[in-house]
């Protein structure tokens, strides 16, 4: 299975400046840009400012496999699904633009 990315199917990958995302030599294949956000700008990736939210049940646990892994996460998710203010509240900055919610 291939995601066919080349001449007619471009993607823009972006990346903050963290020391793991970036390499000296790296070989981006075609039909991959890399655009890379200003350093300190979480307002740029909203999620990133979800990641405590998510690794709150993660911190100081071993998982025996990754589908136990998978399964925290997962309900985890599903009570953040039920805390819509909290995540606005964290996501909204003032400045972006509002796009109205399909009913």
């Amino acid at each position: 299975m291939g995601f066919k990315i080349g001449e007619k199917k471009q993607v823009v990958l972006a990346l903050d400046q963290a020391g793991w995302h970036t390499a000296g030599k790296l070989e981006v294949p075609k039909g991959i840009h890399i655009v890379e956000m200003p350093s300190y700008s979480p307002e740029q990736q909203r999620a990133e400012r979800l990641w405590p939210l998510t690794n709150e049940p993660l911190a100081n646990r071993t998982f025996e496999n990754l589908d136990e892994l998978e399964e925290v996460l997962f309900e985890r998710c599903k009570q953040l699904l039920q805390q819509q203010d909290l995540i606005r509240g964290l996501t909204n900055f003032h400045w972006w633009p509002q796009v109205p919610v399909a009913a």
